[in-house]
């Protein structure tokens, strides 16, 4: 008997989508995307046809009408997110919505009432790196006692944009630094040691023409552990995260944007020997589109919940805020 899979549907043509995600999916073994809309008909049309996806759509709404669509992946810009979670909520089916999930808590906090009217539905925000095995290694050796006691997190993520026309660039679509990869340096602290902050220092710079936040590093106190970070927009591309302990260290070479086509490497160093960890190759887009079909499927609560989402969305207020008053803040 063929294993059945989630039939899904994908809201615009964004480039991560194509590039990225909708051929992770195709690749998995519980999801098929079916569908993929536009507000073009034609430009749906060619992304099917250079996809393989059977079906195109004009408009989302025509999308949302579909009985044989079963969830929806949104790539859509942030200040969009919650608006069409709730549209697809409507239309009964589940989402998996590409991260921020919103705009701030309140919008989140609009997002879980929403969704309360509707149980039987799955909603997850799109932190695709939770599902990598690097993470789930690195989480493991802290866990066992390798580094020791976890003293202290370090992470960097950055870009360089000054594109006018790009959408991260513009204040109206949610655009900046920390709502697009700020919000994985706060997560990642989060996801290691399994607690919210206790408070937060910040200090954001504003890019003076876009009114955007092109550059921001923040401090987190988790009790006796700090967890600090930088991410921008306008600095030389680089990624890297640091866990330190008492007794050694975990280096993670790539930690978000993980090659799907090559194994990664995590290096742990204590005793003054360094082992270099091969991890399997992967494609972390793959593993979450399935993890998200499997909780459907068997009606499974999702790998990463909306209250999750909240508590980050929580931090990245805090470190504006803290930006502002140049005072500790708390969550």
């Amino acid at each position: 008997m063929a294993i059945k899979k989630v039939r899904w549907g994908v809201l615009s043509t964004a480039k991560i989508g194509l590039q990225k995600v909708i051929p992770a999916m195709q690749k998995g073994q519980y999801s098929q995307v079916e569908g993929i809309a536009s507000r073009d008909g034609r430009v749906a049309a060619q992304a099917a046809a250079s996809l393989g996806i059977p079906k195109s759509y004009g408009s989302y709404e025509e999308l949302l009408k579909d009985p044989e669509i079963d969830a929806v992946y949104i790539p859509l810009p942030n200040h969009l997110h919650v608006i069409w979670i709730e549209k697809c909520l409507m239309a009964g089916k589940h989402v998996l919505c590409e991260k921020p999930i919103g705009l701030d808590t309140s919008d989140v906090n609009r997002l879980l009432a929403i969704c309360e009217d509707y149980p039987h539905l799955k909603v997850m925000e799109a932190f695709m790196y939770r599902f990598h095995p690097q993470w789930i290694e690195a989480k493991n050796l802290v866990k066992k006692g390798e580094i020791g006691e976890l003293l202290t997190i370090q992470s960097v993520f950055s870009y360089y944009n000054t594109d006018p026309a790009n959408i991260r660039n513009d204040p109206s679509y949610g655009g900046g630094g920390l709502l697009d990869i700020g919000c994985y340096c706060i997560s990642l602290s989060r996801f290691i040691l399994d607690r919210e902050p206790d408070s937060v220092s910040g200090v954001v710079e504003m890019d003076p023409v876009f009114a955007v936040d092109r550059k921001a590093s923040a401090m987190m106190q988790f009790g006796a552990v700090t967890s600090t970070f930088t991410c921008a927009t306008q600095m030389a591309p680089y990624q890297r995260v640091h866990l330190i302990g008492d007794k050694g260290r975990i280096e993670i070479e790539i930690p978000y944007n993980a090659p799907p086509d090559v194994p990664c490497r995590v290096f742990l160093e204590k005793n003054k020997q360094v082992k270099e960890i091969h991890i399997e190759i992967v494609d972390q887009y793959t593993l979450q589109g399935d993890a998200f079909s499997l909780a459907v499927l068997k009606n499974l609560s999702v790998p990463t919940s909306l209250e999750d989402a909240l508590n980050n969305m929580r931090v990245i207020d805090a470190v504006f805020k803290s930006g502002k008053t140049r005072s500790w803040e708390a969550p």
